[in-house]
């Protein structure tokens, strides 16, 4: 079950204009809880003027060995948004020595490592994840090889570009490194532009055998997402064989649907304890389930991060939109509770599975 605990922040590591690397200390005592997969990410709160406030950062530090202790340390990287009032604290206010409540990892955009090749495209802050990935799998598995795409604005507005090109001459035979600029030119290397689903259709198959990648990892913005999903589509790449990661949606607004039916339930069960309760008219049932039960899982209620993932154990539920859940994940009944909203009178939703 996932917990929040306080952790101090053990380093502010200033990456761009408008992006921070935060360090944070683990305790002896919670090291086991806080052990993360390559890919995986965090959940921070914060409470401000009564109001909580929860934004989800992926682990960028590698993963602990299979069999050692967990992590000391956690990094996560953090991109300033307009308006964010999460991600604003962070680069303005946040200092060395100050607590902030983080949740034990989650998240289902990880590889576990193992010889073959790999490959991700990226965009902006979608390295984070990745740079989890590559580093753990280059560290862990002399048999596997990397191919990193990654586009951005400017070099100037590149996460991480000191550990990505620490990794690539840590590994020159294995790490494939290409940058796309959208904004500047670069003096070798690709021509500028977006990394759209036509760019990725002539570009991935000259850069590497597209259909020998055991695994496609994609990360960022949702455009950039869905269209380098269509380009691998296109190009014959098994469903199964890609994974993605939303960092960025526009807000939209849902289609109109049906009410929930009157009197509609919800039954609930959550760290091994279970209950029944009623569903007010218009909410998810995610907001059903906080109402009596604070400590149910969630972070972005946008349906894009997948904290809030759980089992249909009966009943019928309509998501509004998903980000977050693979293919498999739904037709094997799981669920976002934050998208989902009763269509049948009663629905029991398993948070533990």
């Amino acid at each position: 079950m996932a917990r929040f605990h306080p952790l101090p922040v053990a380093a502010v590591d200033r990456l761009t204009d408008d992006s921070v690397a935060l360090t944070f200390t683990v305790p002896a005592e919670l090291r086991e809880e806080f052990r993360h997969a390559p890919g995986q990410h965090l959940a921070l709160r914060r409470r401000t003027d009564g109001t909580e406030i929860r934004r989800t950062y992926s682990i960028c530090s590698p993963a602990p060995a299979p069999g050692g202790d967990g992590p000391s340390t956690l990094r996560v990287g953090v991109r300033l948004v307009e308006g964010g009032a999460f991600s604003t604290y962070a680069l303005k206010e946040v200092n060395l020595g100050d607590e902030i409540e983080v949740m034990t990892p989650a998240g289902r955009f990880t590889l576990d490592p193992a010889p073959g090749l790999y490959a991700a495209v990226v965009g902006g802050s979608g390295i984070t994840p990745v740079l989890s990935i590559v580093s753990t799998l280059l560290a862990r598995e002399p048999r596997a090889r990397f191919c990193l795409i990654r586009g951005d604005r400017t070099a100037a507005s590149t996460m991480f570009l000191e550990e990505v090109a620490d990794l690539k001459d840590r590994y020159p035979e294995r790490l494939q490194l290409v940058t796309v600029l959208s904004r500047e030119e670069q003096q070798a290397g690709l021509p500028s532009g977006r990394l759209d689903r036509e760019r990725l259709a002539e570009l991935l198959p000259a850069l590497l055998p597209v259909d020998q990648v055991a695994g496609w990892f994609l990360c960022g913005p949702f455009g950039l997402v869905e269209g380098a999903e269509k380009a691998l589509r296109g190009l014959g790449v098994e469903k199964s064989r890609i994974h993605q990661e939303i960092f960025h949606v526009d807000s939209a607004v849902p289609a109109e649907a049906a009410p929930a039916p009157a009197d509609s339930t919800v039954t609930a069960r959550l760290d091994g304890r279970g209950g029944t309760w009623p569903v007010r008219d218009g909410e998810s049932l995610l907001e059903t389930v906080l109402r009596n039960r604070p400590d149910a899982p969630y972070a972005c209620k946008g349906g894009v991060c997948g904290t809030c993932r759980a089992f249909l154990v009966s009943g019928e539920v309509r998501m509004d939109r998903n980000f977050a859940l693979e293919a498999e994940e739904t037709e094997a009944g799981y669920v976002l509770a934050c998208q989902s909203h009763a269509v049948t009178e009663k629905v029991e939703l398993d948070f533990d599975r």
